[in-house]
């Protein structure tokens, strides 16, 4: 049956950019820069790890993770935000976007700081205990997807909708520098404290005990912009269309968005039933007719991103040592290494992650989802394939230039394209009653892309010849660079599908105000 908009979400459709729209960015957005900081920050200590607990002082090179250690640190947390992300995504359209919108920040919060209080000093406890938190870590990081994008796609106006999406997003870029700086700068403080000898001198002093201390002060600092940010989350009311289209009340969606946008809005005398309209659910024909397209889209394109984004990301310090812009690290005490890791990350951030958030905020309502999605994948695809064809090349001294660019440029053009719009669509496009859902499992068929992402890069770079110990031959770096270009012209057929969401209403888009005979209402 077709169902009219009503006049508190046409309300909302044509809103002014005003305060509120600005603080539920921040609100949302700060959940991101914890998100990314949690996520990202694993990456940069992984190194330091292998020294504190795996260096053997009879051999002759400093200590490494295990290849099943490594794989299960830096990949533990992806399992838990897939798992969130389901959960929590169907969460958050049975229970209310606001009801669970807390319990995420609060689980963040509390095992942010397990995870740095790993118990021991071995190298098992340690592990064992860090996996276990970094796994629940992971697991309310996901929740903070669909909840997230759902809220600010449902608060904004349509005009400007992407824009504010994709600025909740961008937060993630500055959570990622957040955490090379906040490494840059413990490192350089317990360097200058406690000086220690490079690895070739002295192996054990090379560490030094106050290591220990340093990877998990870094592992723990994310949780304060997160708790800061808690009293405000709880003050948000709920949104509009869940209250409205959900819930069924909308007196009460009436009053709470009447008090948000400083505007008296006309009450309609609906009851409940025609508010909910529709009442198919995910598995239905009726969805599979509506939807069934735009889902393969959605999880399709995202999927094939985040195999190529995360095994770019998480593995830059490995890129970094094979070009020689990180020094060998025998040639170097534990706490300098990660300095200069964290210091080569913060330079990419700054160069080409954070730009390309911030270029998506001010084109997303102007050029368009689709373009930007179209433009980011044939981008990456082509420098990529700059990268790997004159690789042998481009990693030889006095041409790093070249490689850091390229390389930067395509961190650009995955945040300046499908890394940001493939959490703008899902939060637009399906119905509000599945909306939370269906990002949900987007989001989660993209973390198992990272998840393939990260162990296939680690596992697939390994040289044929010569693979670093505790791993099999792989195909190569340059091979592996091959890989991910065919990935990324993957995701650029796949965007062929996503449908172009700019300027119009979520009612419209979800069609919700079209019957199942197909007339709109």
């Amino acid at each position: 049956m077709a169902t009219e908009q009503l006049n508190v979400l046409k309300a909302l459709d044509v809103a002014k950019t005003q305060l509120y729209h600005f603080k539920a960015v921040v609100i949302a957005g700060m959940g991101f820069f914890t998100d990314a900081y949690d996520l990202f920050c694993i990456a940069l200590v992984t190194k330091l790890l292998g020294r504190i607990y795996y260096t053997d002082p009879a051999l002759n090179e400093p200590g490494h993770l295990p290849a099943n250690v490594s794989a299960a640190v830096n990949g533990v947390a992806l399992c838990g935000t897939l798992a969130g992300q389901l959960f929590f995504g169907w969460l958050g359209d049975k229970l209310g976007r606001k009801s669970v919108y807390g319990f995420t920040l609060i689980l963040m919060v509390l095992c942010s700081i397990a995870s740095g209080l790993s118990f021991g000093h071995e190298a098992k406890g340690v592990m064992g205990t860090l996996c276990f938190f970094r796994f629940w870590l992971g697991f309310g990081v996901g929740g903070d997807y669909p909840l997230s994008a759902t809220i600010m796609s449902e608060y904004a106006n349509k005009k400007t909708r992407g824009t504010f999406i994709a600025a909740v997003f961008a937060m993630q870029g500055f959570g990622i520098l957040f955490g090379t700086i906040v490494t840059i700068i413990v490192s350089s403080a317990f360097r200058h404290a406690f000086p220690a000898p490079p690895f070739y001198i002295d192996a054990a002093a090379s560490i030094g005990p106050e290591a220990d201390y340093v990877w998990r002060i870094i592992v723990m600092f994310g949780t304060i912009p997160a708790a800061l940010t808690y009293y405000w989350r709880m003050k948000m009311p709920e949104t509009a269309r869940y209250t409205a289209l959900i819930a069924g009340n909308t007196k009460q969606a009436t009053s709470d968005m009447s008090k948000v946008l400083n505007k008296e809005i006309s009450e309609e005398n609906v009851q409940g039933e025609r508010a909910t309209g529709d009442t198919w659910g995910l598995f239905s024909r009726q969805f599979m007719k509506r939807h069934g397209v735009h889902l393969l889209a959605t999880t399709s394109t995202w999927f094939l991103l985040d195999v190529a984004f995360y095994s770019q990301n998480l593995f830059q310090k490995d890129i970094f040592t094979k070009i020689g812009w990180i020094p060998p690290a025998k040639t170097m005490n534990a706490l300098e290494e990660l300095y200069r890791i964290a210091r080569a990350q913060a330079l990419i951030a700054l160069c080409g992650t954070v730009p390309g958030y911030w270029f998506t905020v001010a084109f997303i309502d102007i050029i368009g989802r689709f373009w930007i999605q179209l433009m980011g994948f044939t981008m990456m695809t082509i420098f990529m394939l700059a990268i790997a064809i004159p690789y042998d090349y481009l990693v030889k001294p006095g041409h790093h230039t070249g490689f850091v660019v390229l390389y930067g440029l395509t961190f650009f053009f995955a945040n300046f394209g499908p890394n940001s719009t493939t959490f703008i669509v899902p939060a637009e496009i399906f119905p509000a009653r599945l909306r939370s859902t269906c990002h949900g499992i987007s989001a989660a068929t993209g973390k198992a892309g990272a998840i393939i992402g990260a162990f296939g890069f680690l596992y697939a770079s390994q040289d044929q010849k010569k693979p670093e110990t505790g791993y099999s031959r792989g195909i190569g770096m340059r091979n592996a660079l091959f890989v991910l270009a065919g990935t990324n012209f993957l995701g650029l057929l796949f965007s062929l599908l996503v449908p172009e969401s700019k300027g119009k209403s979520l009612e419209e888009l979800s069609k919700e105000n079209v019957g199942d005979d197909g007339i709109e209402a």
